[in-house]
């Protein structure tokens, strides 16, 4: 999916492989592999394309980066530390309404 979208990105623009590469500073060839899915990218080189193609790297990695209920679990803690137990509480609540309405 990332590969796709980068070579969806990049025809927008009419950018060649070989243009795209030299702009981000990596070869033709190993353009072409990411846009083929057959390599991962650096951070570094993530962000320079994603700055090149005027796109968030959230776009290009969605549905690339799969969470795992611990990692969703992990991020929950995160956003709660330091925070009082009304205000953890609240989120609770929340949640609950949310997913209440989910339901229906």
């Amino acid at each position: 999916m990332l590969g796709q979208r980068v070579r969806e990105e990049r025809l927008k623009l009419n950018l060649t492989q070989a243009k795209l590469a030299e702009d981000i500073d990596v070869s033709d060839g190993y353009m072409g592999q990411i846009e083929r899915g057959e390599r991962n990218l650096a951070l570094d080189t993530l962000v320079r394309l994603a700055n090149r193609l005027g796109v968030s790297v959230d776009y290009l990695l969605k549905d690339s980066v799969h969470s795992s209920d611990d990692n969703i679990l992990q991020q929950f803690r995160q956003l709660t530390d330091n925070k009082s137990s009304q205000h953890k509480q609240m989120a609770i609540d929340v949640i609950r309404t949310i997913f209440a309405h989910l339901d229906k």
